[in-house]
């Protein structure tokens, strides 16, 4: 027997009752296992009599009494109202006495009736992709920039356009961390991107020189290994070196990609930011597709849904940290919960996006073929250096496939959106 009760449009509870003859059964059955394992003074083992057990480990087969029943009868209880959770339940108001039912309440989260409109009107904005003679020039340059020469310099100091081939070992102050040692690298003096520090100390130093600093690095710094530290380098100029750049020509054309000719290099180079350009500008409208349909459909979503996308979200930002070279201590020191906090908006709207465009796919009717999930864990596998066949098992075991799935099911959903309003 149950009843139920709507809190709100996304959280059931109900309440349950066991009867009595089901719980006395499970009841019998649990005494019948201690009696096999357990051991108590005086009798041998699995002789112990069912009244002796009963009275010896009353807690622990309450315990495995409602661990066995609950989540049975809780999906016997939401199958028979065609729910479908998407939360843990959790259970509230236990009552379990000998020879009575047992009852409980429920409370969990179900998908909201979910009405998506306004979407057939929608247009996306019209971007200039347009590529002028001036970006491909700036192109070409960088290009040149890819295939520069260094060239020694005589003995003189060196002074800003330079580069200094040092070897240096940066040592962290109060103890933070390993040496930092680098036998040969190039430094660029006065560079962009160049430490400031590093350009003002070298500034004319000669070959075979040694220069000793500190620098102390933003918090902000590219390489979290540094962020937010200070180092006391010892720096031993090597050698000078200038930079040369390859003349723009014909030559340089063939040895770039094998071009017939620079004419034929430029063509391509346009052909490249054209295409780089309407990716770029194909994403930007299809993120304002996203963020008009959010505006225009409001309704309720389930935390549990909210909080894994928060999750999904952390589990990004922290491999990417790892990537970018910060240790696992560093990252067990940071605010988790404020970070969870400072995700949850975002976590919030992608999740919205997702419901509204697996309505608008079930109006539709987009499908995902089954031939289109292999491509993807194929990709997958070459990306991870393992078989498909591996990657696909893994999937299956972590219930990874369906989420594939919806995933590509969405891609296509806007890609419709996209090329219908365009």
């Amino acid at each position: 027997m149950s009843t139920s009760e709507t809190k709100n449009d996304c959280t059931r509870e109900i309440e349950v009752e066991i009867p009595a003859e089901v719980v006395a059964r499970e009841t019998g059955v649990v005494v019948e296992r201690f009696q096999k394992h357990a051991r108590l003074p005086g009798f041998r083992k699995g002789k112990v009599p069912a009244s002796v057990v009963r009275q010896r480990f009353p807690e622990d087969i309450r315990s495995e009494v409602v661990e066995a029943l609950i989540p049975r009868y809780f999906r016997q209880e939401v199958e028979k109202r065609g729910l479908q959770p998407v939360s843990q339940p959790r259970v509230s108001d236990l009552h379990l006495a000998e020879g009575e039912p047992l009852r409980f309440k429920a409370s969990f989260e179900i998908m909201p009736e979910v009405q998506v409109s306004g979407y057939e009107e929608l247009r996306a904005e019209k971007t200039d992709t347009s590529v002028s003679d001036q970006e491909v020039e700036e192109a070409l340059g960088r290009l040149r920039e890819q295939h520069a020469t260094y060239s020694a310099v005589d003995d003189r100091e060196l002074c800003d356009g330079d580069f200094a081939q040092v070897a240096l070992v940066g040592t962290p102050q109060e103890g933070e961390g390993k040496p930092v040692t680098m036998d040969d690298v190039m430094v660029e003096i006065g560079g962009a991107n160049t430490v400031r520090d590093f350009s003002d100390n070298l500034r004319g130093a000669r070959p075979g020189e040694e220069r000793q600093f500190d620098v102390t690095y933003p918090n902000d710094f590219s390489d979290q290994r540094l962020a937010n530290k200070k180092l006391a380098y010892t720096v031993t100029v090597k050698g000078i070196k200038q930079k040369v750049l390859p003349e723009l020509n014909d030559d340089f054309a063939k040895e770039a990609g094998d071009f017939q000719s620079l004419d034929e290099l430029r063509n391509k180079v346009r052909e490249q930011l054209e295409a780089e350009k309407k990716h770029a500008a194909e994403h930007a409208a299809k993120d304002k597709l996203v963020e008009e349909l959010v505006r225009r459909n409001d309704f309720p979503v389930p935390e549990a849904l909210v909080d894994r996308q928060v999750d999904v979200r952390l589990e990004r930002g922290l491999r990417a940290l790892a990537a970018q070279g910060m240790r696992a201590e560093d990252m067990k020191k940071m605010d988790f919960s404020r970070l969870r906090a400072g995700q949850r908006e975002a976590a919030l709207r992608e999740v919205k996006a997702s419901m509204i465009l697996e309505q608008i796919a079930d109006k539709e009717k987009i499908e995902v073929a089954d031939e289109e999930v292999s491509q993807e864990i194929e990709a997958l596998a070459k990306q991870m250096q393992q078989t498909a066949e591996a990657v696909r098992a893994r999937l299956t075991r972590d219930g990874a496939l369906d989420r594939i799935r919806n995933r590509i099911r969405n891609e296509k959903t806007l890609d419709f959106l996209y090329r219908r309003s365009a």
